[in-house]
């Protein structure tokens, strides 16, 4: 801990005042007019990871007075575009100016990382979480889902809420005969990544027929919307609907979230333990941080999971802001692990903040 406090003490040396702006989700309002600062560190990507970063702001900037910093909820594939082109080229993002870190719920591939040149690019994740299916089904409650009825219900072959494959898990609901409304999301989202992934790893027809990526052809019956707290706010109100969002918004809303079948074949609850035993049982990390873990293995584990990370540069022009930077995310990858688990995301394994840690220290 005495070298995130160093870190931080270093940053202060050429930072003076504090001023906090965390942005809204999506771009129209994302620009803040910021006075009284040194340094100004402004970031954008996935929308999974938001509330946690906007709580981190609140709480970090409290104690870290100079340096101001923005993040805008814009989804993970625009939070990748803007990293490597360093600002938002359609200006509606912080008006066009530069930015200074991603975050992506999928961690870049090989070919994005050749277009960073010369400056170099980091991942870094910063905490994890689990995505669950939340619905709107009045007087329905502890639905039970398996692994054939969530493929059916995304790729739209399951239609009612009284087909077989959901009535024989839930035996003892009244399920309506209604149509079943799947809401899923239209931006380029390391959510939608998630999920795929999950759905491609369990059915292998899934890969070779809807596929795996950010932003999907759904089917007709899917009613597409914008970011994970667009999903959330439209199966509050969209009687019939599930959706896929990470738990903190369902949590949120206060919307019930499906006990689904992992790959072991037991039905588990969206609950801390078992999101930290599927993330538990991802394979040795590799040097560049990405893990994934599409279908984890344990009877105990949470069958969909993953990290989200911090797309950051390895060489900044400005010594402060770069000092700066490392101290926020030195900050986040330690002591705000315990405000992530508090509003259940997953915290770090111990071996994870360590590497992590080391990829962070080599910034300059």
């Amino acid at each position: 801990m005495q070298s995130v406090r160093w870190v931080v003490r270093a940053a202060l040396v050429a930072c003076a005042s504090l001023a906090l702006a965390a942005c809204s989700e999506g771009g129209d309002t994302a620009t803040e007019a910021v006075t009284g600062a040194d340094v100004v560190i402004r970031g954008a990507g996935a929308t999974f990871p938001k509330p946690l970063y906007e709580k981190w702001i609140e709480v970090y900037g409290g104690e870290t007075p100079g340096v101001t910093f923005q993040y805008a909820g814009v989804g993970s594939g625009k939070g990748i575009a803007m990293f490597l082109a360093g600002k938002d080229p359609a200006g509606e993002v912080f008006g066009g100016a530069e930015i200074h870190f991603g975050a992506s719920d999928a961690a870049m591939s090989d070919a994005d990382l050749d277009k960073v040149g010369e400056r170099g690019a980091i991942m870094v994740p910063m905490t994890g979480g689990m995505v669950v299916l939340a619905y709107n089904l009045p007087g329905v409650e502890n639905l039970t889902l398996s692994r054939e009825a969530i493929e059916g219900i995304f790729s739209g072959e399951i239609k009612r809420w009284r087909d077989e494959r959901i009535a024989a898990t839930n035996p003892d609901l009244d399920l309506p005969n209604k149509s079943i409304t799947p809401v899923v999301r239209r931006d380029s989202s390391g959510t939608t990544y998630i999920i795929t992934s999950h759905l491609a790893e369990a059915f292998p027809a899934w890969r070779d027929g809807p596929g795996v990526g950010k932003q999907l052809d759904w089917p007709a019956s899917a009613m597409e919307v914008n970011y994970n707290e667009g999903v959330a706010q439209r199966v509050k109100v969209s009687e019939g609907s599930i959706g896929y969002m990470e738990y903190q918004f369902a949590k949120r809303l206060g919307l019930p979230m499906a006990t689904l079948q992992n790959k072991a074949g037991e039905y588990v609850e969206p609950t801390a333990a078992a999101g930290s035993a599927g993330l538990g049982s991802a394979p040795e990390v590799p040097d560049d941080l990405r893990v994934f873990v599409p279908d984890p293995p344990g009877a105990d584990a949470y069958p969909i999971v993953g990290y989200t990370w911090l797309l950051l540069y390895e060489q900044y022009p400005d010594a402060a802001r770069a000092e700066a930077i490392k101290g926020a995310v030195l900050w986040g990858l330690t002591e705000g692990q315990p405000i992530a688990e508090e509003m259940g995301y997953i915290p770090l394994p111990a071996e994870m903040v360590r590497l992590a840690r080391a990829k962070v220290e080599a910034i300059q």
